[in-house]
């Protein structure tokens, strides 16, 4: 175990990361706004009080808030979260009006609400696609290498030489995709199917759990099967081939975080797994300490995971928005108001709430309910 990076350190390192990542995903509703023609009376990185900034001559506000978790890009017309016609609205002169948010049609609107995530992904993809280039990528079969004695794989009768074809009904193509598999499912019993001297082989398999303890000292439960990879290989990757490489390791997270998702909500998963602010930054000075290409590497699954969140279809979430777009485009009317009015406000208590808890979670991950209770015992 090394030492903890220091508060400075933490800090620059979370900025570092949230600022860029912020500002990208806003750029993207920004530049799909303007590509359609609506105006932006503002565009901030963070929240709260003004602390500097600056008016271009479109009459755009770019502005830095003192509290950097987050962005926004307020459109013109832009008058309530919901982004409903009001009185407001209606008062504006045409020509004013035909600028606003609100006047496009439901097609362009989607388009401007799905820029931002659509750009995180993008982001991520070209750093993805930049370590297949200038790193190669790993390759081994879905082929049980070794055997475990004693772990799940030998209580399951799995043998060297087993090549796996799927893990609880989904195929695996390679090794790696085991390993992710079995990483995110500790003690969950599954159906294992495969081939053994080209005859099928099917079996039931509960997945071991291994708790972890990396070089800063955080504990993380993982699920483990007890086999041992075939010989590895490294393939280099061509400048034309890096950007599917990327698209592939994105689609593959993204998978594995709807996987995490779905366990938290039906239990198999505690919610203390939950972070949130507090153990990003936390996590993001321990990359940087790694060096850069972790710290990059960082940046990548942050940027998926902020484009991932983003499209869930939660009011005050881009996914909101789009959930009442599509009803919009099918019904070819609006929600009517009061309905989204009252589903935002739901939808902002519910991300409060949930920023309590994981806010909770990260100042237990950090040490501070142990120490208080030392203190008292």
């Amino acid at each position: 175990m090394i030492e903890t990076p220091g508060f400075p350190l933490t800090l620059l390192a979370f900025i570092a990361m949230i600022g860029p990542l912020v500002f990208v995903h806003e750029m993207g509703h920004y530049l799909a706004g303007r590509w359609f023609g609506i105006g932006a009376d503002a565009f901030s990185i963070g929240f709260g009080r003004e602390i500097a900034g600056f008016t271009d001559r479109h009459g755009t506000r770019w502005k830095f808030g003192w509290l950097p978790l987050g962005g926004y890009v307020r459109f013109a017309g832009d008058m309530n979260p919901a982004s409903q016609p009001s009185a407001e609205w209606l008062a504006l002169p045409a020509a004013e009006r035909a600028r606003t948010f609100q006047s496009k049609p439901v097609w362009q609107r989607a388009i401007v609400v799905a820029a931002g995530p659509v750009v995180n992904f993008l982001v991520a993809i070209l750093i993805l696609a930049g370590f297949a280039h200038f790193y190669g990528t790993r390759h081994a079969p879905a082929t049980v290498g070794s055997v475990v004695g004693g772990s799940p794989a030998a209580k399951a009768g799995l043998r060297e030489g087993d090549r796996l074809l799927t893990l609880g009904g989904r195929s695996v193509d390679d090794f790696a995709g085991i390993a992710e598999y079995a990483m995110l499912r500790p003690g969950e019993t599954i159906r294992v199917t495969g081939e053994r001297a080209s005859r099928p082989i099917a079996t039931t398999l509960t997945i071991g759990t291994v708790e972890q303890r990396d070089r800063f000292g955080n504990v993380y439960r993982i699920g483990r099967v007890g086999i041992g990879s075939p010989p590895v290989e490294y393939r280099p990757v061509s400048l034309l081939r890096a950007p599917v490489e990327g698209t592939i390791q994105v689609v593959a997270i993204v998978r594995g975080s709807l996987d995490a998702l779905g366990q938290i909500f039906t239990g198999r998963r505690s919610v203390d797994e939950l972070g949130g602010p507090l153990r990003i930054a936390k996590i993001s000075g321990e990359q940087m300490t790694l060096g850069w290409p972790a710290f990059i590497g960082l940046i990548a699954l942050v940027s998926i995971n902020l484009g991932f969140i983003n499209l869930l279809p939660v009011p005050m979430l881009d996914g909101g928005h789009l959930f009442f777009y599509a009803i919009e485009a099918i019904r070819r009317r609006p929600v009517e108001p009061h309905v989204q009015e009252w589903a935002f406000r739901g939808g902002l208590a519910a991300i409060l709430a949930l920023m309590l808890l994981v806010t909770f979670n990260d100042l237990g991950q950090l040490g501070l309910w142990r120490n208080l209770a030392g203190l008292i015992g």
